[in-house]
């Protein structure tokens, strides 16, 4: 039996293992959730944590919202995956657009009908953060502008992740009725970041990996150029992540630890520049995934958990 007529369930099951795997985005949704609201609280001064049933119904909200960008990427590159990469879930035909785009009204209406239900005031940040989705959906309305400059078609899309982050960290201040902390602007920079890292990170191959029509920085500024912006991204990040360790009053600890992250990811990008091979270029990509909760972890998860250990 072909994929394609594989039982509905067995379709998605596949679908998500490769394109959102289920229990990774969990584990990374719990982390990005609970980082922002305990950034968050610890700027503010605020005793503890927020109440649990808080925390996973933001959870819930966060991951299906992420979800929820991922389908919109498959509307967006159905012509170029389509036309170069046809080994995906989608143009392969395991499952069509049309049950995603399904799928996707139906967790949009569990989403509002959940939030408007538990968490009312959090309806207007799901607002803006749906509003901006649905512009990255159409290219901001100029796709024949965006799409030729890849730069600025990733770094406008970007904002979808500090737009998250703002979600997020709404579940403390929101919900109880405050201002969001000036340090937050520098969590959410670290945030956007993070996902530049991120991206960069993935799209670096090694020559054999090179795919015509898919993008790779390494394409376009070869494998010293690209993987040098990568690390300067991952650097210019750090910056951020001291400034908001500061803004949050950790003192010289966070910044050594912050520090020796950042000395060990960069490690695979000067191997790759001597000999860029596959596997270098595959530890690059793990790299800015470690990176990435490295500084969730370090800036408000552990922070959060010691002082909920020690109170």
């Amino acid at each position: 039996m072909s994929e394609a007529n594989l039982p509905y369930l067995k379709r998605l099951y596949i679908y998500q293992k490769e394109r959102f795997p289920i229990l990774v985005n969990v584990i990374a949704v719990s982390v990005f959730t609970f980082s922002a609201i305990s950034y968050s609280r610890i700027c503010r001064g605020a005793d503890g944590f927020v109440g649990w049933d808080t925390y996973l119904i933001g959870c819930f909200a966060t991951f299906t919202l992420f979800f929820l960008v991922r389908v919109f990427d498959e509307f967006k590159d159905k012509e170029d995956d389509a036309k170069y990469r046809k080994y995906l879930p989608v143009p392969r035909g395991v499952v069509k657009l049309s049950e995603l785009r399904n799928l996707g009204i139906a967790i949009g209406i569990i989403q509002i009908a959940v939030i408007a239900w538990f968490q009312l005031p959090m309806l207007y940040l799901y607002c803006i953060v749906i509003a901006y989705l649905c512009l990255m959906g159409v290219e901001f309305f100029i796709p024949n502008y965006l799409k030729p400059r890849q730069i600025l078609y990733i770094t406008s899309h970007m904002f979808i992740i500090p737009l998250l982050d703002v979600y997020s960290s709404g579940l403390d201040w929101l919900l109880e009725g405050e201002q969001p902390h000036m340090g937050l602007a520098f969590f959410f920079a670290v945030s956007y970041m993070n996902g530049i890292v991120v991206e960069f990170g993935r799209k670096l191959k090694a020559p054999e990996d090179e795919e015509e029509g898919v993008v790779s920085y390494t394409k376009m500024w070869g494998a010293k150029g690209g993987t040098i912006v990568w690390m300067v991204s991952m650097a210019f990040t750090l910056g951020l992540a001291t400034l908001a360790a500061n803004y949050a009053g950790y003192g010289t600890p966070t910044f050594i630890i912050l520090g020796g992250i950042f000395l060990l990811c960069i490690l695979p990008g000067f191997f790759f520049i001597k000999q860029p091979r596959k596997k270098l270029a595959k530890a690059m990509e793990a790299t800015s995934g470690i990176w990435t909760v490295a500084m969730y972890l370090t800036l408000g998860a552990i922070p959060m958990i010691m002082e909920l250990i020690n109170g």
